[in-house]
C-alpha cells in the first residue's frame, strides 16, 4: 500500500495498491522532489473515468513501469472533482501544450509546481497517433539531466501563459440585449436539424445552453429537439432512468455510460422548463425518471448525493446496461414480448456496441428506441396508451433482473457544489409538479450542507468523504448552493433559506471577486496558493463560476435590491464578451445571466396559507418563469415584495414596478400570466 491508502478519496483509494509510490497533492511531496531534486510527475483522473482506470490498468499497475516512475520522478495524484482548482490550472497548462485537454491528465513539474510538459491518456506502446508513455518518461528524465537550463525555461515560459491566459480583463462594453437574440442565432448556425444538439460527434448534453435557448422564443424549437431525441436515445437509460455522460456518436444511442450527478441535476431542470414551456409530459416523465434513479442510486444515508458512477463494471465499459437478444428472450420468457421489446429498443445481433479494450465481451446493444410505441401501436392495432403500458411493464422486469447484475462502481464523496445543482433539480420538481415528496428530498440536502459542511467565517467546505468535510470551497460551492437555495425558498416559501443564499452571495462578494477585472475567481484567498487563480466563463459541463456568481447575483438585487449584484453580474459579463460572441455554445450560462438582465423586473407573491395559495399555485406552475422573483409563501415576511401585502390566497403580479390588479381568480391570474409573452 502507498501513501494513497491514507486518503478518503474514492478515486486516490483506487490507486493505493499501485506498485507506484504515489504521494497526494501537497507541500511534502514538492519537499520530496526538491530533496530528490527531481520533476513531478502528476497524474490528475476522477474515479468513474473510463480511460483512467485504462491507463491506470496499463501502466501504473505494472511492475516495470511504475519501477521506471518511481526512480525518475516524484509522483502526484489528484482526483479532479475533489481538487478543481488545481485539475483548472494544470488543464489550462495542458490545452496550451497540445490543443486539447481530458482526462486522465498528465503533467510533468519543475518541484516549484511549473508545467513544462503534458498530455492525456498514453498508452504503453506507441499508437493512437501518440507516443508510448515508456518513451515520453524516458524524454523528460533525460531533459531533466542532459538539458535542464532549457527544460527550466520553457517551464517558466508555459506558466507565464497559464496566469496570463486565466486571467480576463475588465471589459469595456456591456453585453446588449440584441446580442443575445445574435447567440440564439449563432447557435443555430450548428444545431443539427435531424439528430438535435450541435455540432457532430461525440455529443454532449450541454444542459446550459439548453436552458439559455429555452428562455428565448427563437431558440427553444432548437432546445424542444435536442431534449426529445436525448430521451429517445441510449445516453437516457431507458429501464433505469437518468442519462450517462455523452453520447460517442451523433445520434445519442451509444453513450460513455458513466452517470454523474451534475448532468442528472442540470438535466432535470432543463426537462422541466422544458414540460413548462412546450405542455409535453414526455418531458416531465424523464425528469420523473432521473429523479427516481438519483434517490434510488445516488442518495447517501445523510441526505447528501454522491459524486457519480462507474463507466465501467468488472472491467468491461457498459457491461451492465447493455443486452443481447438471447437476454433478453431469456428475461421475458415470452416469445411475442420479447421480440416486441428488441424491436422496441433496437437491442439485436450484432450489437451496437462493444468494449474495444474488452472483445472476449462480444457485441451487445445499448437500448434507444428505435420504434416508437405510437408505431408499433399503428401496425399492430392497438392503442398507444395500452401499448406503452404494456412496453413499461416489460421494461420494469428487465430492469429488475439488470439490478441483479454486478453494478458499476459509485465514487461516494459528496461535494458541496454538485449538491447545489441536485438541491435545485428537486426544489424546482416540487413546485413545478406540485409533488411534495421531491421538497423533503431537497430540503435534506440543504440540512445536510448546513449541518455537515459550513466552515468559519460563514463559508463552505468543499468534499465530504470519509465522514469528514475537507477542502476550503471554492467559488462554485457557493455559489452553486446558493442559487439552489434561492430555488428552495422559491418551492417551500420559506424564507430562512433565502436568507442563506444572501450569506452566500456575501462570501462569493467578499473571497472571491477580483475587482479589478470584474469577475469571480475559482478560489479565495484563503485558498492554496497555486500557479494561479482562474476566473472560469466557460461552462465546460457544469454552469461557470462566473455565471453562477454573475445568477445569484442577480437574484440578490430582484429579492433584495442589492445593487452591487446586478453591478458585478453586469461587469462579469463585460469581462466574457468577447468569448461569449466568439463561441455561443460554450458560454449557455453567461447567456442565461445576459438575457436575466435585459429581461422585465417581474415579481409574482402568492400569499396566504398553504391551501388557499393551491389553486393559484397549480397556474403558476404551468409557465416557466425563469427570471420572476417568485415568493409563494405565507404573509407577514420580511422581503420587500410581500411586506405590507395580505395574504389570503391572493396573487400580486409586478413587471418593472407596475402591478396588475390583485387576484384570487386562477383564471385572471392565468392571463395575466400569459401576457408576459
Amino acid at each position: 500500500m502507498n501513501r494513497l491508502s491514507q486518503e478518503s478519496s474514492p478515486y486516490l483509494r483506487q490507486h493505493a495498491d499501485n506498485p507506484v509510490h504515489w504521494w497526494p497533492w501537497g507541500p511534502d511531496a514538492f519537499a520530496e522532489a526538491r530533496t530528490r531534486d527531481l520533476p513531478v510527475l502528476l497524474s490528475v483522473g476522477y474515479a468513474t473515468c473510463h480511460w483512467c482506470h485504462v491507463m491506470a490498468h496499463e501502466s501504473f499497475e505494472d511492475e516495470a513501469t511504475a519501477a521506471y516512475m518511481n526512480a525518475h520522478f516524484v509522483n502526484v495524484k489528484v482526483d479532479r472533482e475533489e481538487r478543481p482548482d488545481v485539475d483548472a490550472v494544470y488543464m489550462a497548462a495542458t490545452q496550451a501544450m497540445t490543443g486539447q485537454g481530458g482526462w486522465p491528465m498528465t503533467v510533468f513539474l519543475t518541484p516549484d509546481g511549473e508545467p513544462f510538459y503534458a498530455g492525456t491518456y498514453f498508452p504503453p506502446r506507441d499508437g493512437y497517433g501518440m507516443p508510448s508513455f515508456g518513451r515520453v518518461m524516458a524524454s523528460v528524465a533525460r531533459a531533466w539531466q542532459e538539458d535542464r537550463p532549457k527544460l527550466l525555461g520553457n517551464a517558466q515560459a508555459l506558466t507565464e501563459h497559464v496566469r496570463e491566459a486565466t486571467q480576463p480583463r475588465a471589459g469595456e462594453s456591456e453585453v446588449g440585449p440584441d446580442e443575445v437574440e445574435r447567440a440564439a442565432a449563432n447557435l443555430r448556425r450548428v444545431f443539427d436539424e435531424t439528430n438535435g444538439g450541435f455540432g457532430g460527434a461525440p455529443k454532449f448534453p450541454a444542459p446550459t445552453t439548453l436552458d439559455f435557448l429555452l428562455t428565448r422564443p427563437d431558440g427553444r424549437l432548437m432546445a424542444l429537439h435536442t431534449l426529445r431525441r436525448m430521451i429517445a436515445g441510449g445516453i437516457h437509460d431507458q429501464l433505469g432512468g437518468g442519462f450517462h455522460r455523452y453520447s460517442v456518436d451523433g445520434q445519442w444511442r451509444v453513450p460513455h455510460f458513466e452517470k454523474m450527478l451534475y448532468d442528472n441535476a442540470q438535466l432535470t431542470r432543463t426537462l422541466l422548463r422544458a414540460f413548462q414551456v412546450s405542455g409535453d409530459p414526455a418531458f416531465a416523465d424523464a425528469a420523473r425518471r432521473t429523479l427516481a434513479y438519483l434517490t434510488r442510486e445516488m442518495r447517501s444515508p445523510d441526505g447528501g448525493f454522491y459524486s457519480a458512477q462507474d463507466a465501467d463494471t468488472n472491467g468491461v465499459e457498459g457491461l451492465t446496461f447493455t443486452w443481447t437478444p438471447a437476454e433478453v428472450h431469456a428475461a421475458l420468457n415470452d416469445e411475442a414480448d420479447a421480440e416486441l421489446l428488441c424491436r422496441h429498443l433496437g437491442i439485436q445481433d450484432p450489437g451496437n456496441f462493444h468494449d474495444p479494450h474488452r472483445p472476449d465481451a462480444g457485441r451487445r446493444s445499448v437500448p434507444y428506441v428505435a420504434v416508437p410505441a405510437s408505431d408499433l401501436a399503428a401496425e399492430r392495432g392497438q392503442s398507444e396508451e395500452g401499448l406503452s403500458t404494456h412496453l413499461e411493464r416489460l421494461k420494469a422486469r428487465l430492469f429488475l433482473l439488470r439490478q441483479g447484475r454486478p453494478q458499476p462502481g459509485t465514487d461516494d464523496k459528496v461535494l458541496t457544489s454538485w449538491n447545489g445543482l441536485a438541491l435545485a433539480a428537486f426544489a424546482d420538481a416540487a413546485r413545478i409538479l406540485g409533488e411534495r415528496p421531491y421538497l423533503t428530498v431537497a430540503e435534506g440536502i440543504a440540512s445536510f450542507l448546513q449541518g455537515r459542511m459550513q466552515a468559519p467565517g460563514g463559508g463552505l467546505y468543499h468534499v465530504w468523504a470519509g465522514g469528514q468535510a475537507r477542502v476550503e470551497g471554492l467559488t462554485e460551492d457557493h455559489a452553486l448552493v446558493g442559487l439552489g437555495l434561492v430555488a428552495l425558498f422559491q418551492a417551500s416559501g420559506d424564507e430562512r433559506w433565502l436568507a442563506w443564499a444572501r450569506e452566500l452571495w456575501t462570501v462569493c462578494a467578499r473571497d472571491f471577486w477580483q475587482e479589478e477585472a470584474g469577475v469571480f475567481l475559482a478560489s479565495g484567498g484563503r485558498a492554496e496558493a497555486l500557479l494561479t487563480r482562474p476566473a472560469p466563463g466557460f461552462d465546460s459541463a457544469v454552469l461557470s463560476d462566473n455565471a453562477a456568481g454573475a445568477l445569484l447575483g442577480l437574484w440578490m438585487h430582484r429579492y433584495f435590491g442589492d445593487e452591487t449584484g446586478e453591478a458585478r453580474a453586469r461587469r462579469v459579463l463585460s469581462a466574457f464578451r468577447g468569448d461569449m460572441l466568439a463561441a455561443a455554445g460554450g458560454f449557455g450560462g453567461l447567456w442565461q445571466a445576459a438575457a436575466f438582465v435585459h429581461a422585465p423586473h417581474t415579481e409574482l407573491a402568492i400569499l396566504g396559507t398553504p391551501e388557499q395559495r393551491a389553486p393559484l399555485e397549480q397556474v403558476a406552475s404551468r409557465f416557466s418563469l425563469p427570471f420572476t422573483a417568485l415568493a409563494l409563501t405565507e404573509p407577514g415576511g420580511t422581503l420587500p415584495l410581500v411586506q405590507g401585502r395580505p395574504g389570503d390566497g391572493t396573487a400580486y403580479l409586478c413587471v418593472n414596478h407596475a402591478c396588475d390588479l390583485p387576484t384570487r381568480d386562477p383564471a385572471t391570474l392565468e392571463r395575466q400570466l400569459s401576457a408576459l409573452g
